[in-house]
């Protein structure tokens, strides 16, 4: 059986709300009677993993699990980097003094490879600053180090996830139906399949979208903040445009031909929820911009010189093995272990595919750092 504590606290700059809930919040998994020497602590950007799927398989195999959030949970428009450094580093001290754990290890899922390398990377070399006209939160430079770092079908941050997934033919970001149809990737003029100069044309499209969405947003900033006033929401439309989501030829694996998280490709770029989908002038900065955000992953990953594993799904429709390839050639760690496993992003699929990732798992960390449970 499997005991889940649940564990509530406070973080610089983030008091108990007067409603009563805490910023930081998160279920510590344990098998019944355990208190384990290794734990995994798992956060994303703003997604709940207080339930990952992997805390229960993990904690059957005498490896405490974590599932924290940040008080960014739901509230990715609002996004500081280093304010979540610190929520994590709230959840690393928990385990290692309240849980009595001696080895913490870093879970990156998805969205969260990226942040938990930054959150190492900070841990051993701070020199993250803050964003713009901000002071530096308290104890961000004081991060607690974890012992191992474990990458599970992650992708290199949010501003390379979304300008791989942005269409590259929008012209107008405020007009999300005006299109450029050169560029148009369900133009059937265009593919699939899609030749070699249409994929350069449309990736180097995606990265000058990117940048003039930030010279627009450095530009509004200044207007606002001259005006007297502090940020505006605003939307970007048509994130889910991969070419490889469309054109299976294009890095081949066992994935679903033209399909992405939301369902078909096209019908879910056309509709209203995509990443990015709600943003601001500030969070577009701190989080999304390819120029500006500090939340891209591949430069922190050099930072990160303990053991570490990558795993790859072989059927994921938004994270591709060369973003397993790259994060895994990125890490300074010189014990770095990369696996394919079967399974969509979320190893629902095929039977027995999240039991086969919680082995390989389990086996990294029992040959590195023991298993150490006590009863």
């Amino acid at each position: 059986m499997i005991t889940r504590t649940f564990v509530s606290r406070p973080s610089a700059g983030a008091p108990r709300a007067g409603a009563g809930g805490h910023p930081c919040q998160g279920l510590y998994h344990v098998r019944e009677g355990d208190r384990p020497k290794v734990a995994m602590i798992a956060t994303h950007y703003q997604i709940d993993f207080a339930e990952h799927y992997l805390a229960d398989l993990m904690a059957e195999r005498g490896i405490g699990f974590l599932g924290w959030n940040t008080r960014f949970r739901g509230y990715e428009w609002n996004f500081r980097l280093d304010q979540a450094l610190v929520d994590i580093g709230v959840g690393v001290r928990w385990l290692r003094e309240e849980a009595g754990v001696d080895s913490v290890i870093l879970l990156g899922n998805s969205g969260g490879g990226s942040l938990m390398a930054a959150y190492q990377a900070q841990a051993v070399d701070p020199t993250l600053q803050p964003p713009i006209d901000h002071a530096p939160v308290p104890g961000v430079d004081e991060l607690p180090p974890a012992d191992g770092y474990l990458s599970l079908a992650a992708h290199l941050g949010r501003p390379d996830v979304l300008t791989a997934w942005m269409d590259a033919a929008v012209v107008d970001e405020f007009d999300p139906v005006a299109t450029d149809p050169s560029l148009d990737l369900f133009n059937p003029e265009n593919g699939p399949p899609y030749s070699a100069e249409f994929i350069e044309r449309y990736r180097q499209a995606q990265v000058d979208r990117n940048h003039r969405i930030t010279a627009w947003a450095k530009a509004e900033l200044a207007r606002l903040t001259e005006a007297g006033y502090y940020d505006r929401h605003f939307t970007v439309a048509r994130t889910w445009a991969d070419p490889r989501m469309v054109d299976p030829s294009l890095e081949p694996t066992d994935r679903k031909p033209n399909s992405c998280y939301r369902g078909p490709v096209e019908a879910a770029n056309r509709g209203d929820r995509g990443i990015a989908g709600e943003t601001t002038v500030r969070n577009w900065l701190n989080m999304w911009s390819l120029s500006e955000s500090p939340c891209r992953g591949e430069g922190n990953l050099t930072k990160i010189t303990i053991p570490a594993l990558v795993i790859n799904p072989t059927a994921d429709t938004g994270v591709f093995p060369s973003d397993a390839d790259r994060i895994a050639a990125a890490l300074a760690a010189e014990d770095k272990t990369r696996h394919d496993h079967a399974g969509d992003h979320y190893f629902l699929e095929p039977a027995g595919a999240r039991d086969a990732v919680a082995d390989t798992i389990s086996d990294w960390v029992g040959t590195r750092f023991g298993s150490g449970s006590t009863r």
